[in-house]
């Protein structure tokens, strides 16, 4: 068990979307279970998550647990996230990530407010017309900023009364809140997804949760950097053939 914080905090919201009983072990140590409900991945496919140099492996059938452990037994648990790696030892299709896991806790988070002549508003989230920016961002990356069915209210800064940047929070077992921002491609570089974003983290520390920033951007990464998250480890979802 990690004598780190954030880190146990992070482990236990992956160790409930396992669905089995399941823990990380000590850095370097890989655990490969049989779930076939696991919500780490689709149904049929396993689903990997490092954390503190750990990995817990969710396997749909006790056949695919047996391969995946002789596949990946020499391979190092830090790079069980890494597609290329994996499909080396394990034949695989299609692969869904790897994404970057980050966290933080109140005394971490470093606030920031929105540039000047734009303020960040609160509404909630029913209230609140995205399909403008969702278009202009694109699917790819309004699917990762995941907006619809998000739980908390939505924080928006509006031009002109569009809505050009958005960021939200949907609840999470474990206690968590997976954050999700989404700017429009003419806004960026401007500061507004760390608004939004530190607005609906500074909401969720408050309902004493335990805020997730998930993603394999570049520079969404920077943008939870930048607001006191640390990453502690990434996931990867593979298809098994």
């Amino acid at each position: 068990m990690s004598k780190d914080p954030l880190l146990a905090r992070a482990r236990g919201v992956w160790q409930e979307l396992a669905s089995v009983p399941v823990s990380f072990g000590a850095a370097g140590e890989k655990h490969v279970v049989v779930s076939p409900g696991s919500r780490i991945c689709p149904r049929g496919w396993a689903g990997i998550v490092l954390l503190g140099g750990a990995a817990v492996v969710t396997a749909p059938s006790r056949e695919a647990a047996d391969r995946i452990r002789t596949a990946v037994a020499a391979l190092p648990a830090e790079r069980l996230t890494d597609p290329e790696s994996v499909r080396r030892v394990l034949p695989t299709g299609e692969v869904l990530g790897p994404a970057g896991l980050a966290y933080v806790a109140d005394e971490g988070f470093r606030p920031a407010a929105a540039p000047t002549g734009l303020r960040v508003e609160e509404a909630a989230a029913g209230d609140v017309d995205l399909g403008g920016l969702e278009r202009a961002a694109g699917a790819a990356d309004a699917d990762e900023a995941g907006l619809d069915g998000m739980s908390s209210p939505v924080f928006v800064v509006r031009v002109a009364g569009q809505v050009v940047a958005a960021a939200a929070y949907r609840d999470w077992p474990g206690h968590a809140a997976h954050v999700g921002v989404l700017t429009a491609p003419a806004w960026r570089g401007r500061g507004l997804a760390r608004a939004t974003g530190s607005a609906a983290v500074r909401h969720a520390l408050a309902q004493g949760l335990l805020p997730q920033w998930r993603a394999r951007r570049p520079a969404s990464r920077e943008v939870a950097v930048a607001l006191g998250f640390s990453e502690l480890g990434s996931q990867l979802a593979v298809e098994l053939v």
